[in-house]
């Protein structure tokens, strides 16, 4: 009783420290929280959410907070209550952590920004429905964060609207993801008239889940989580400022399908077809970002499309089975991932906003704290052995070797990891090392603690998470395996044929000159030819052909109703109306005669 009373109160007290800025102009008009104010209430709030993960980890305690409840109707209630368990109490610490260092970051980067203190509240009432969604026990809730992470990512992502590029990418979150919403609204309609309630439903012993109201939450989690045919508004994304892209990829907006899966897994467990179309759309989805990623040359979006790649992987944890080794990678991946976005921003920053891999080279000597850190994280991400990422990717390669689900799923993901390798390696090498082709970079720009301090905190996060979430608090139930030592490297032996690729890549796009042009390397640098199909010829075609039908429509109506064949036929209707009596026979025109006669007669007798 005293240990759920500590985690209700712990975990309430940590979402209201979190609002309390947002809520602080309401108390009077010249009181406004400033960007140095809120990065010390997340610090504060990330030191009291290590309170509930400390008791979870001694002693597995779970509780439902119940704060009010709304009668719609008369058999229809909607709790709005909390569930605090091991994914919210071990999320919460890591999405402040990451957010805590990434505000820091933003003090320096966004320091000539007029807005900043704006800015500021933005970033937290993104982290704000982040939140909800990942304490919320029923889908009434869970869909106010849904919602919430979707309308500021549109606000964040298009910050600079003066640009119409930043437009154009908010603008694409936005649909993209309006697509993934109808699938959640329809699977929230399926359950409210099937059973009458909002909560997620456990397993069944009778059967399984429909398909239909599962597809709907799939479709969901690929629009939110950028999976492949809902993925081009993640690279995209890029337009807006690095904070926003650091947050928005490392523990807010795309980890939010994932999470959506990871919460209704209770209602996939027995569904083979949908887990299936996990497993399959995420090995799909994980090779595709990881090809597009070969041939990039913006530093912002060869890390955008390694974690398209990376959700990719989750999305494959999903449909083995194991939610819980899926939310291991988003714990694991936020550090790394929110480390590399700042340390592409500390270096774009450098270089005058120059975002261009092969305008870089040997920027370890001007930036080594940096460079030494991105190092960190482009190995983390490889999954190289004891940092982070190993933790996490190597027992789903694993899973995946040992499981008899599907070859081809299989073969698509070893493809990716060999792809993750090879970009992250062209990366590191081209900003890093080589010939400095480049202007001289002022390297004062590490002088400030804003930057060491975070940069150098999600390093340290980057290498011990991973070995402290798996050790001492994240249960993953999964059977211990034996397996041949092939099957136990695999990994391994695939992500050191991708640092060979990575070699060979090098040597080739070392200068400014454009490839030869080949049908694999077009594929990579159009992006499977995704963008021009679905924007440009799919568009062009729709608004011809309604261009056409609208033309040749009012060109009918104009010319057969209206215009001059249309006069031209009521002439000749009036004509043909008048002339009728005119026939040429002699009984016609005595009637006519005899008519007008008696009517006249008929007339002068009356008056």
């Amino acid at each position: 009783m005293g240990t759920a009373l500590i985690l209700n109160t712990s975990t309430l007290l940590t979402l209201i420290i979190i609002t309390s800025p947002l809520f602080t102009p309401l108390l009077s008009n010249t009181l406004t929280a400033s960007p140095t104010h809120i990065v010390r209430t997340i610090k504060m709030a990330f030191m009291l959410s290590l309170l509930p993960m400390t008791l979870f980890t001694y002693s597995g305690a779970e509780t439902i907070t119940l704060c009010w409840e709304w009668k719609l109707i008369t058999n229809f209630k909607i709790p709005l209550d909390f569930k605090i368990d091991q994914y919210s109490i071990m999320f919460s610490p890591i999405a402040l952590y990451v957010t805590w260092s990434i505000l820091q970051f933003a003090t320096w980067y966004m320091a000539s920004e007029p807005h900043i203190t704006k800015f500021f509240h933005y970033l937290l009432m993104f982290l704000t429905a982040m939140m909800i969604l990942t304490t919320a026990n029923n889908m009434f809730l869970l869909f106010i964060g849904w919602e919430g992470v979707g309308i500021m990512s549109f606000l964040l992502i298009g910050w600079w609207f003066g640009r119409a590029e930043a437009n154009t990418a908010a603008l694409q979150a936005v649909l993209y993801n309006r697509i993934g919403d109808i699938g959640l609204i329809l699977s929230m309609a399926w359950l409210a008239t099937t059973t009458s309630t909002w909560q997620i439903l456990p397993p069944t012993e009778s059967g399984t889940t429909p398909t239909l109201p599962l597809l709907g939450l799939i479709l969901a989690a690929t629009g939110k989580s950028a999976q492949f045919s809902l993925h081009p508004w993640l690279p995209a994304a890029m337009e807006g400022p690095t904070p926003v892209s650091a947050l928005l990829h490392s523990s807010t907006m795309v980890v939010a399908g994932i999470f959506l899966l990871i919460r209704s897994h209770p209602m996939l467990t027995n569904n083979q077809t949908a887990l299936t179309l996990c497993l399959c759309l995420g090995a799909l989805s994980s090779l595709f970002a990881a090809t597009c990623a070969l041939t990039q040359n913006d530093i912002k979006k060869i890390i955008a499309f390694s974690t398209s790649s990376q959700l990719g992987l989750m999305m494959v944890t999903i449909g083995l089975n194991l939610p819980q080794l899926a939310f291991l990678h988003i714990s694991t991946h936020a550090f790394f991932k929110a480390m590399l976005f700042l340390c592409s921003g500390s270096i774009i920053h450098s270089m005058n906003g120059e975002q261009d891999i092969r305008k870089m080279g040997n920027l370890q000597t001007a930036l080594p704290t940096t460079t030494s850190c991105m190092t960190i994280g482009n190995l983390a991400l490889m999954g190289t052995p004891f940092l982070a990422g190993f933790y996490s990717k190597d027992p789903i390669i694993e899973s995946l070797n040992t499981s008899y689900l599907n070859a081809w799923a299989l073969s698509l993901t070893l493809l990716a990891t060999m792809f993750t390798a090879t970009y992250t390696t062209r990366m590191a090498l081209m900003v890093q090392t080589g010939p400095t082709r480049v202007s001289p970079v002022n390297p004062t720009n590490e002088n400030d603690p804003a930057i060491t301090n975070s940069i150098t905190r999600l390093a340290a996060g980057s290498m011990l998470a991973g070995l402290l979430i798996s050790s001492f608090t994240l249960p993953i139930k999964t059977p211990p395996m034996t397996m041949p030592l092939t099957t136990k490297t695999t990994a391994i032996i695939v992500s050191i044929l991708g640092l060979i690729l990575a070699l060979e890549l090098l040597n080739i796009s070392n200068t400014l000159t454009k490839p030869k042009q080949t049908p694999w390397a077009n594929f990579s640098m159009t992006l499977g030819y995704f963008n021009p199909l679905t924007h440009r010829t799919s568009s062009s075609l729709s608004l011809g052909s309604s261009q056409k039908l609208a033309l040749s429509l009012v060109d009918l109506s104009w010319y057969k109703k209206i215009g001059p064949e249309g006069i031209a036929n009521l002439q000749q209707t009036i004509t043909k109306s008048s002339t009728s009596m005119h026939t040429g026979l002699i009984k016609a025109y005595l009637g006519t005669f005899a008519l007008s006669t008696i009517i006249l007669i008929l007339t002068t007798t009356h008056l």
